[in-house]
């Protein structure tokens, strides 16, 4: 199915109704899914002093077991380098639903999904959906995910959703964020605070698998009970 039937599918069960946003259907062979996965290392990594552990940059399997259904989303204060805009959590608040995405520039499999990520999130959020993506990567390591060519992405591929940078990675600790791509789908029940029904990944589409890109997961609302994990093949933050 291509992401725009997806799409069209979604949308005759609104992300954004409250069937679709308490839905607590399972997923059973998410767990055996893999996403793509390179490792990141932290600013301090490569700064002088003692030396400090770096990850290998190479795919790898990851087991995403940071959260659980129910996690409440973590305030925070980032700025989006397009536009210079601080965003917080508050100014999401008026969303039945939030979409988070801890996303970067150089990522292979990030590559794979930028244009679908994009046709994605724009239908949906004309729906209703809040979407905002984060970028924790160092740019010690990989200036290429620096704020100035993380605006310039934006542009190239008119993200709809504010693009912001984590410099201290504070924020991807926050989330329990581990990998690049890694998304998490909140519901918000009045002034409750975003809740987690989704953490995953985009669909089962790769660099070089041909399977094509839909978005199933984030489409079909995969939620699963509390206490699942997913293994995940993606950038390590």
């Amino acid at each position: 199915m291509s992401l725009v039937a997806a799409c069209a599918a979604g949308a005759r069960a609104s992300l954004l109704s409250s069937s679709a946003i308490s839905s607590s259907r399972p997923c059973p062979a998410l767990a055996r899914h893999s996403r793509a996965y390179r490792p990141l290392v932290s600013p301090a990594a490569s700064r002088g002093g003692r030396p400090s552990t770096r990850l290998r940059v190479r795919a790898a399997r990851l087991e995403s077991t940071g959260v659980s259904v129910g996690f409440r989303a973590p305030q925070f204060e980032l700025p989006e380098p397009l536009t210079g805009k601080i965003w917080t959590l508050d100014d999401f608040e008026g969303s039945p639903a939030l979409l988070v995405m801890f996303i970067c520039n150089h990522c292979p499999f990030v590559k794979h999904l930028k244009k679908d990520i994009a046709k994605l999130t724009s239908f949906y959020m004309e729906k209703g959906l809040a979407s905002v993506a984060i970028s924790s990567n160092s740019i010690v390591t990989h200036p290429q995910d620096g704020p100035e060519y993380m605006a310039e992405e934006a542009k190239l591929f008119k993200y709809p959703f504010p693009y912001l940078y984590d410099e201290s990675q504070e924020v991807a600790k926050g989330f329990r964020a581990v990998c690049t791509p890694e998304f998490y789908l909140f519901k918000k029940d009045g002034r409750r605070p975003f809740e987690l029904f989704y953490h995953g990944q985009f669909d089962d589409s790769r660099p070089s698998n041909n399977v094509p890109v839909t978005g199933r997961y984030i489409v079909n609302r995969c939620a699963n009970a509390p206490g699942y994990h997913v293994f995940l093949f993606v950038c390590n933050l």
